[in-house]
């Protein structure tokens, strides 16, 4: 859940790797959820996200990572992390959060998405879903545009938490015990980033620092529990819950979204930031 070490700072070059991985799970993501429709298993889900990522040269960094069996996370409903790809069958309405990863030249890359499986407006979806999914976005695209500007990672945290508590409506929850983290030659790295605002400043952003940023929202509760698969990491009182993430990259010009196909510009831009490319080794 949270990590200790040394903060990891990138080279151009080692970026750039980072950036070819992020590419190609984006390509991997759209892919897996593209084929996530009422009828289909997690565990096809699983194989199409597999076959992609190898056919691109890439390799699986979840799949076997303390012996969790999955390329992918498949969490549905009250699930909100790490379940387990099987023969469960997706059903009309239910909220899927995919996360995955993949290597490449021995850097990491790490995005997760929710997808409804319907739509509120057809009836076929609850519209609470959905604003949970479309919130949690929300926040994590408003940690991204802080982590583009910020001293220090605690300002991520404030940023969602903000974003989070300025929402009209019934306030979300915003999970404690999962956070985000640092990637590179690893998948889970320090510092960790927290989703919410802990009062502590916590790492000092540096040029070369990548951090897996992912709020998890919840329609009730924070509190959860793990089933036993000893994965599956549920809400105790069975509220929906949504996760999305990104890998992103700050470099000596400014910030990259790693996963995004466009670097993050067609979401960053409206909150006043323009990501800027990686620059040539």
């Amino acid at each position: 859940m949270f990590s200790r070490g040394r903060i990891e700072l990138k080279s151009t070059e080692q970026l750039h790797h980072m950036a070819a991985a992020g590419a190609i799970l984006n390509e991997a993501l759209d892919a897996t959820l593209a084929a996530a429709v009422p009828g289909t298993t997690t565990a096809q889900l699983n194989d199409v996200f597999a076959e992609l990522i190898t056919a691109r040269g890439a390799r699986p960094n979840f799949l076997n990572y303390h012996g969790f069996p999955g390329y992918i996370c498949t969490s549905v409903n009250e699930e909100v992390v790490h379940g387990i790809p099987g023969e469960r069958v997706l059903q009309e309405g239910d909220v899927l959060k995919v996360d995955g990863g993949c290597i490449v030249e021995g850097w990491h890359s790490d995005s997760a998405r929710t997808a409804i499986l319907g739509s509120a407006q057809e009836g076929t979806a609850d519209p609470e879903d959905e604003r949970l999914s479309q919130i949690t976005a929300g926040a994590m695209w408003r940690g991204i545009a802080a982590f583009a500007e910020a001293r220090s990672t605690g300002e991520i945290g404030e940023a969602i938490e903000d974003y989070v508590a300025a929402q009209p409506g019934k306030q979300l929850g915003i999970l404690e015990d999962y956070v985000g983290h640092g990637i590179g030659s690893q998948m889970h790295m320090a510092p960790d980033v927290f989703n919410y605002s802990t009062g502590m400043k916590g790492a000092r952003i540096k040029p070369g620092m990548a951090l897996a940023i992912e709020p998890m929202l919840t329609r009730g509760g924070i509190e959860t529990r793990v089933l036993g698969d000893d994965w599956t990491v549920v809400t105790t009182d069975r509220s929906h819950a949504s996760q999305w993430e990104h890998s992103v990259a700050r470099h000596a010009e400014g910030i990259w979204v790693l996963t995004a196909a466009d670097g993050g510009a067609s979401e960053l831009v409206p909150l006043g930031v323009t990501p800027v490319p990686i620059p040539a080794d």
